[in-house]
């Protein structure tokens, strides 16, 4: 794989640059030219990666000599509006199912919280941090730990009400499960609730689910197999990777979440046999 082995963190890969050069809006110029000339758009993704991936704040992108902080940001708003990151994650899940296939056999959810220190939209009381301000990020992922849907939240969310929401978040078509071809969704026992259980019925997919007291419907499923929850909980690492995810400080949900989309589209793109 040559272009991981020439990824230096920041710059993007000549192999995601061409995925996702097509995805950009086209700007037209100025008809009797402009004060400066426009950065390019390869420079601007170089610089929002740069915050993305080891954190750095947008001001001190301009000791990098990329270009102006201010053009990289109003950059990163533009391609937000148009969509361009969400699409960049869907096509990769469309290359993925198209060559590797989604295992949809075993879909895995579950919810990590982070620290929100500046507050914002989509932000609550971390009942585990002693009620600083916080978020809530819920991932569903096949049993390869391809993420297929995201949602953000308050700290103090349930993760089990953040289900129906994550997984009408899925970007592309589903298909129809079958007796031959079950669908099992693989929670922890914060989603051993009845509102999952009438979830999981009304997507025709099995629950697989811990015992709970009082709840002898959730009763797992005696298989063999052993449950790939671990899958998403490796997924979340990966993201925690992206340093400026580890830490949320975004104040705008829009903003957060396409960060978000960026770095699972990264993910995902990585994971398809396309840039192997």
């Amino acid at each position: 794989m040559g272009v991981v082995k020439k990824d230096d963190c920041w710059r993007v890969p000549a192999e995601l640059w061409r995925r996702i050069e097509p995805l950009l809006p086209t700007r037209p110029e100025y008809p009797l030219g402009g004060p400066n000339p426009r950065a390019p758009d390869r420079q601007a993704l170089d610089g929002i990666l740069l915050v993305l991936r080891p954190g750095m704040q947008w001001s001190a992108l301009k000791a990098m000599g990329l270009c102006h902080p201010s053009s990289v940001y109003r950059r990163f708003c533009e391609w937000l509006a148009a969509g361009v990151f969400r699409e960049f994650w869907r096509q990769g899940l469309l290359a993925y199912d198209g060559l590797a296939r989604i295992d949809w056999r075993w879909l895995v959810l579950d919810g990590t919280q982070g620290k929100a220190p500046l507050g914002g939209e989509k932000t609550g009381p971390n009942p585990t941090d002693r009620a600083k301000r916080g978020t809530k990020r819920s991932l569903l992922t096949d049993s390869r730990g391809v993420p297929l849907g995201l949602v953000v939240a308050g700290a103090n969310m349930n993760d089990f009400k953040l289900a129906r929401a994550t997984l009408e978040s899925i970007p592309v078509r589903r298909p129809l499960p079958s007796r031959s071809r079950r669908q099992t969704l693989c929670v922890d026992l914060g989603y051993a609730f009845w509102p999952v259980r009438e979830l999981a019925r009304e997507y025709a997919l099995t629950l697989r689910a811990p015992r709970r007291r009082g709840l002898r419907g959730l009763t797992p499923s005696r298989r063999r197999r052993p449950s790939p929850r671990w899958v998403v909980e490796r997924t979340h690492s990966w993201l925690n990777r992206f340093r400026r995810l580890l830490l949320r400080w975004e104040m705008r949900e829009d903003t957060y979440v396409a960060m978000l989309h960026f770095a699972l589209g990264i993910i995902t793109w990585f994971h398809s046999p396309l840039l192997k």
